[in-house]
């Protein structure tokens, strides 16, 4: 028998928590990692000798505040760095246009570009921080039981109505409306400068299959700003990069009580009775368990590890059909110096770097992807992490994260393996247009697409939220309606990945909610 009360698939940052948490509660986990080391998309690895980056995510989400205090409390304090810029949108011939952490900065900058954007940019701030602290609750809230749900439920979803309620009309109002409105609409409302409606189409694309004209895509603004209270794309990076915050997770996990071994891949999962059994390893190990978690995406679980006769047809046919096509690759780039922005002072370039000057421009982005093929003008978030944090590379040197889009997970014409070195090639020409010097800068490249994301980091269809993240496929359906509570039609078998509530983004929300669930399941 297994010495351990839950074993659990992974050991991304949703798994750790979801570890860390179990072990709070008293009782010993089991994480089984395929990798050689610990934090999923969370890593930071060494790109080149003595620099470091952050593979495949690159800021946090940011993390819930109830884990931030939880991870202390425990002694497990992780460096946050906040820079005071939060993006700046390179716009080629027209003036960059800078979002600041204080709103006052934004609005005096806005003011020499439009007068009605800088009136109006308070308000846009002000109506997505009460909306989103409204809606908040949501993202801790295990989604209820659609055939049946509980009072506690109902108590639940009456304190959300009154809260909508206070509002007030208009914010209600809004709040309906921006679900299911395209993000570019949203954008065109409030404001008249293209760079700074692309700036917010952005946040509704991000890792999506579509563009910003697809509907739906302002949910991503209403659950960005639900995390943070902002609308905008985070811009919280992790001292150390992505991989300190998860070997930080994995050292609470073993000092709870928890054990996480690494080269443990699960090929399958036996099934006896409607119930989990055992989960056996690439090795051949066979081990026992009656409670299993899964930190993989919802395809993987269901379709990879399970035997095909476990699932009932119903169920395995809406998993067929659930949306995890990748459009996002990721270059990573080490510099021997920081690259020339054109009339771009460096203090502006310490959080995201937008380039996308457009909403046309993002369109056509997607366009390629819609027919099987990467942008030849790709929409790119860039950040130079080591202009907050130095000690990322040697002194005087830069890495450089630039995640772009789109490039789809299937090409219509040849392969990625083909085209994998044209596709970095022609993100270095796109950025090049705004700096110059970065080709001649660069020691060593990474490049990462959606068929290498899968393969590397086990992510279906290289999905970076481990499947669409459209109204279709939230909350209440993630990632199928009826099986959005963390459990699943197969006894003592539980997700706590992206493909759960609330979503992708490094929030930690899933593996929180998920562990929440299994120590109730265990203590009836």
């Amino acid at each position: 028998m297994s010495k351990h009360d839950v074993i659990i698939i992974g050991a991304g940052h949703n798994a750790l928590l979801a570890a860390f948490y179990l072990a709070k509660a008293g009782l010993k986990p089991l994480l089984l990692e395929r990798r050689d080391v610990v934090g999923g998309a969370c890593v930071t690895e060494e790109l080149h000798p003595g620099f470091h980056c952050s593979t495949l995510a690159a800021t946090a989400g940011p993390l819930l505040r109830q884990v931030i205090r939880d991870l202390q409390s425990a002694g497990h304090k992780v460096e946050f760095i906040k820079p005071p810029t939060r993006v700046a949108a390179l716009n080629g011939d027209g003036p960059t246009v800078c979002i600041h952490e204080d709103t006052r900065e934004t609005v005096s900058e806005l003011t020499a570009i439009s007068t009605a954007d800088a009136n109006n940019y308070p308000e846009f701030m002000a109506t997505f921080a009460r909306i989103g602290s409204v809606i908040r609750p949501l993202l801790t809230m295990t989604p209820p039981d659609i055939d049946a749900p509980s009072k506690g439920e109902l108590w639940n979803f009456g304190k959300l109505g009154w809260a909508v309620r206070r509002l007030g009309k208009k914010d209600e109002y809004r709040l309906l409306r921006y679900g299911p409105m395209a993000v570019a609409d949203l954008a065109a409302e409030w404001f008249e400068t293209e760079a700074l409606r692309a700036i917010i189409a952005a946040r509704g694309i991000f890792g999506a299959f579509a563009g910003p004209w697809s509907a739906g895509t302002t949910a991503a603004l209403l659950l960005q700003a639900a995390t943070d209270g902002n609308a905008m794309l985070s811009n919280v990076f992790i001292k150390g990069g992505m991989g300190a915050l998860t070997e930080s997770l994995a050292k609470a996990v073993s000092e709870a009580g928890g054990e996480i071994r690494t080269n443990a891949e699960v090929t399958s999962v036996v099934v006896a009775d409607g119930g989990v059994r055992s989960v056996v390893l690439r090795n051949g190990d066979e081990l026992p368990a009656t409670k299993l978690i899964s930190g993989a995406d919802p395809t993987t679980t269901f379709l990879k590890l399970l035997d095909a006769g476990e699932l009932d047809p119903s169920f395995r046919n809406k998993i067929q059909n659930y949306r995890a096509v990748g459009t996002v690759a990721k270059l990573n780039l080490a510099l021997a110096g920081l690259p020339a922005f054109a009339g771009v002072p460096s203090a502006r370039l310490v959080g995201r770097i937008h380039v996308g000057p457009d909403i046309d421009y993002l369109e056509r982005a997607f366009d390629a992807a819609k027919y099987g093929d990467f942008s030849p003008r790709p929409y790119l978030d860039v950040t130079i992490p080591t202009l907050t944090d130095p000690t990322l590379a040697p002194h005087g040197a830069h890495v450089m994260s630039i995640h772009a889009q789109f490039a789809p997970y299937k090409l219509r014409n040849g392969d990625w393996e083909a085209k994998r070195e044209q596709l970095a090639d022609t993100i270095v020409d796109t950025l090049s247009d705004y700096a110059p010097d970065l080709r001649q800068l660069i020691v060593a490249r990474q490049m990462l697409t959606p068929l290498d994301i899968e393969r590397r980091f086990g992510m279906t269809g290289g999905h970076i939220h481990h499947g669409e993240m459209a109204l279709d496929q939230l909350f209440t359906f993630r990632p199928l309606i009826g099986w959005a509570r963390y459990r699943t039609p197969i006894k003592g078998l539980y997700l706590c990945g992206s493909g759960s509530h609330p979503g992708g983004g490094v929030t930690g929300a899933p593996g929180f909610n998920a562990s929440r669930e299994v120590i109730k399941d265990l203590r009836k």
